[in-house]
């Protein structure tokens, strides 16, 4: 299993996909073997999920490095030190050692990662120097075409050009690419017309059951009485359409200019959002630094606690994120709070939402609509009628049915390799 975000590394929720597949796999029938990246690469570190990989799995740290922080001067470096991501020097490291591993351990699957693609460019390699059957785990699209702009993402036409050459291998020598949603796997089926429809598989994001129950032990909820309701959003927010925070930061404003909300009613914690230089200068801008705050990040089942604590939880997701569904959103329904979401109403995140019968959505461009349907939700949370997911549908999202998902799929590729596609 290649994967670049993996403990000791932090900010990423992608790390839990990995880390929970390393547990639950074995349930499955399968012993996974973990090829990542030494821990000076990562922006940031903790120790606190260390515990959580299993003394039974090998994992070997490749050197790396970020270009944006190891290679750069008065910060510019080099563009091709960050082709197709900022960690293409991990190649260097993590090749030779997945040799040694292959040597070593005969794995009979190799697996590798997305959000950084030069662990699918690893992947790639290495079943090529192997002849070991890989599975692309691409999860997003790597490469997108704007649906209201054409404008492509990313926008660097040399870095999109490098990321569509890590799609296009994946998408033609691997025995299976996994999606974390159908609006993706629709994404590539279509754009890869050619390849046969079994190439294509779906096992989605989800939450970590155990993790949860941890926490909940030691967790009482405070109660509400003569507090301001805490909303709360974890995690990486972009200054691009993705996940722009400004016309939220608008609404807030126009509520509080009107008097229909105060710091006395209502506080915002933006936890992690990986830009607080950026936020900070807007917040302030609009006179709300005693409404909304920025946190730094923190432990993952400090993260969680603070999820069941919250009144109500934020999505930032735009239109042109419609193909994908945070990770962090299973995570929300897992913690039973009421869920804002500014999301576009035909993305994936949205259906996910409808489906589990919960969320208050607005899009996250419209201030005027996140106006309205801000305090709509802020009256159902003080009312307790916001809606929350069933514990069926809750239950469905667990990531031990996910690893079961994958093993199943494992399963597949070594009973019936298939050839390359055209």
């Amino acid at each position: 299993m290649i994967a670049f975000h993996y403990p000791p590394c932090r900010g990423s929720s992608g790390l839990q996909r990995t880390l929970n597949f390393t547990r639950h796999l074995p349930q499955h029938g399968w012993d996974p073997l973990v090829l990542t990246a030494n821990p000076h690469a990562y922006p940031e570190t903790g120790t606190d999920q260390l515990a959580e990989i299993p003394a039974n799995v090998p994992v070997r740290r490749a050197f790396a490095l970020d270009a944006a922080r190891h290679l750069s001067l008065r910060g510019r470096y080099v563009s091709w030190t960050a082709l197709p991501d900022r960690w293409i020097s991990w190649m260097g490291g993590a090749v030779p050692v997945g040799l040694g591993m292959i040597r070593k351990f005969k794995p009979q699957v190799i697996w590798s990662t997305y959000p950084v693609a030069t662990a699918l460019w690893i992947g790639y390699v290495l079943h090529r120097l192997s002849g070991i059957p890989w599975v692309a785990d691409v999860r997003d699209p790597l490469t997108e075409d704007d649906p209201r702009t054409g404008e492509r993402h990313p926008r660097d036409p040399r870095l999109w050009k490098a990321r569509r050459a890590v799609e296009e291998r994946a998408m033609r020598t691997s025995a299976r690419v996994v999606f974390v949603t159908t609006g993706a796997r629709r994404i590539y089926a279509e754009r890869y017309g050619a390849m046969p429809e079994r190439r294509w598989a779906v096992i989605p994001n989800g939450y970590s059951e155990e993790s949860f129950a941890e926490v909940e032990k030691n967790f009482e909820r405070v109660s509400r009485n003569g507090r301001p309701l805490q909303l709360l959003h974890t995690g990486v927010l972009y200054p691009t359409p993705d996940r722009d925070p400004t016309a939220f930061f608008d609404a807030i404003a126009r509520l509080r200019a009107s008097s229909r909300i105060s710091p006395a009613q209502l506080q915002v914690t933006l936890r992690a959002s990986g830009h607080d230089g950026r936020y900070a200068q807007q917040i302030r801008d609009r006179g709300l630094q005693d409404m909304v705050s920025l946190a730094p990040a923190i432990p993952y089942r400090a993260a969680l606690t603070e999820m069941l604590a919250a009144d109500g939880l934020l999505v930032f997701q735009g239109y042109t994120s419609n193909p994908a569904v945070p990770a962090k959103l299973y995570e929300y329904l897992r913690a039973r709070r009421p869920i804002f979401a500014m999301v576009d109403a035909a993305g994936d995140s949205a259906a996910t939402l409808r489906s589990a019968k919960t969320g208050t959505l607005a899009p996250l461009e419209a201030s005027d609509q996140i106006t309205e349907r801000l305090m709509d939700f802020i009256t159902m949370v003080r009312s307790g009628s916001a809606p929350i997911a069933e514990d069926s549908v809750i239950a469905s999202h667990a990531r031990e049915s996910r690893a079961r998902d994958l093993a199943l799929l494992l399963d597949e590729v070594t009973e019936r390799p298939e050839e390359p596609g055209p």
